[in-house]
């Protein structure tokens, strides 16, 4: 297999545990069918990664950083800090939007006791990924002081996905828009 083949075979795994972590969480990780879903051997996943949990922090750690990427690019694309806290409710919405999927890191967390440590530090990235995305905004918006703005921002985070949480298990995103829609009613979220 040629280095190029190789990192796309990689790449192909990350992207079908990934889909698999959204829709089962860390207990959905099965060789077997992963190795289905790419195409190869379940035997060729351990030569990417040797075990179960160095998968999960792989994929665990691939989505923060890809939220990562995403938050900043809110940053950049708002017009101001309320507008970015605005748009942040609408990365967890387009996890629903595909096929009643759910953010990975929530999906793990509510796994804590099976996860092992690497992959549960990585899903605690996540969360503090984004609360210190959150706070940044709450701050630069002059809607909190620093400290205030840590506690706002996990209060935020904490209610965003868990409103994805309660809206997939109805399958109902309309029920996730009237969650968020309340938050703002409350002066959680800005509207």
């Amino acid at each position: 297999m040629a280095a190029t083949a190789k990192g796309n075979v990689r790449e192909a795994i990350l992207v079908a545990a990934r889909e698999a972590a959204m829709a089962a969480g860390y207990g959905g990780l099965n060789f077997r069918d992963l190795a289905e879903t790419v195409g190869i051997k379940a035997a060729s996943i351990t030569y990417h990664f040797a075990t179960k949990a160095l998968l999960g922090e792989a994929v665990a750690r691939r989505y923060w950083e890809d939220i990562a990427r995403d938050l900043e690019a809110i940053s950049t694309n708002a017009g101001s800090p309320t507008e970015a806290l605005q748009r942040y409710p609408s990365l967890f919405r387009l996890s629903l939007e595909r096929d009643n999927r759910m953010c990975l890191s929530s999906f793990m967390a509510t796994e804590h006791d099976a996860l092992p440590e690497p992959v549960l530090k990585e899903v605690q990235t996540f969360a503090d990924v984004n609360t210190a995305w959150l706070c940044d905004q709450l701050v630069a918006a002059k809607r909190a002081s620093r400290a205030e703005g840590e506690l706002r921002a996990r209060a935020i985070y904490a209610a965003v996905a868990g409103a994805q949480i309660i809206a997939r298990s109805r399958s109902d995103v309309k029920l996730f828009d009237n969650l968020i829609e309340s938050y703002q009613k409350t002066g959680l979220l800005p509207r």
